[in-house]
């Protein structure tokens, strides 16, 4: 893997301005990462608007965490030389801009962050009109210089990926999606939680955004914010997992490696959520 050194002095400073005119959190992170990676990719990107304000606007794992993730997945698709070390890169990076989120934020959920329930209209009026969304802005602001050198320093300086076997549940969804092996490291992050952190699971998300990137790819233009088919996937989810929704819940483990959640999917953990996610 070739090795780059990025200085956060040189780190993108229009992130408020990006977010205005992209109107997702999640959008504008993968927009920002794939752009200082300098392969843009604007239907992925507009298809991870289903993910902002924590999927489909659910209060989970902040957008911002979700889209970054998908550009990691993107760049460690680039630069890996198998699909076994791009998955590894993409998990063990996703856990990192998650700790430098977490490091400024005291939390990675939208809830906690916005105080916002979105399916809520009189709480979204009050996250509006009191300024808390400005909180947002300044936030996509300030992290994005520090996303970018976390995504850089552990995609090209520190890990060198493993050649073992690695699986990740997101990837697997997507694969039984019909999804080309680019797509499916984009979304290798996601597993167990994203970054392995047993949060809003990750293979949830993974289906989500693959039929919003089907959508998108027939409804030019349109955010899929609205579509019906990830609403469709998200209640069969919820009937399949007896409304839960934290991969810790559901799987009643706590993955402390991609190795260890690689041994839980050959072994069939989550076989049967994610082939009815796939087929939802």
């Amino acid at each position: 893997m070739d090795s780059k050194v990025y200085d956060i002095k040189d780190g993108p400073k229009d992130g408020k301005k990006v977010f205005r005119k992209l109107g997702t959190c999640s959008r504008t992170f993968f927009y920002i990462l794939n752009r200082e990676f300098g392969h843009p990719r604007e239907l992925e990107e507009r298809a991870a608007d289903v993910l902002a304000g924590g999927i489909m606007q659910k209060g989970h794992q902040c957008g911002m965490l979700w889209g970054a993730s998908l550009a990691i997945g993107a760049e460690a698709y680039r630069i890996c030389e198998n699909k076994n070390e791009a998955i590894s890169v993409a998990v063990k990076a996703t856990q990192n801009i998650m700790a430098s989120f977490s490091k400024r934020e005291h939390t990675i959920n939208c809830n906690d962050i916005t105080r916002c329930d979105f399916s809520s209209k009189l709480s979204f009026a009050k996250y509006f009109f009191s300024g808390r969304f400005l909180h947002c802005f300044d936030l996509a602001e300030q992290w994005a210089p520090e996303a970018v050198k976390a995504a850089y320093d552990s995609i090209y300086n520190k890990e060198t990926g493993s050649q073992k076997e690695c699986l990740s549940c997101a990837t697997e969804v997507a694969r039984k999606m019909g999804a080309g092996e680019e797509e499916m490291i984009m979304v290798a992050g996601f597993a167990g939680g994203l970054g392995l952190s047993g949060a809003a699971c990750g293979a949830l998300s993974a289906a989500i955004w693959m039929k919003s990137l089907q959508w998108c790819r027939e409804e030019i233009k349109k955010s899929p914010l609205k579509n019906s088919w990830s609403k469709r996937i998200l209640n069969t989810f919820y009937h399949t997992t007896d409304s839960k929704i934290l991969c810790s819940d559901i799987t009643e483990e706590q993955f402390t490696n991609i190795n260890n959640h690689t041994k839980f999917i050959k072994n069939g953990g989550c076989a049967r959520l994610i082939k009815t996610l796939a087929e939802a």
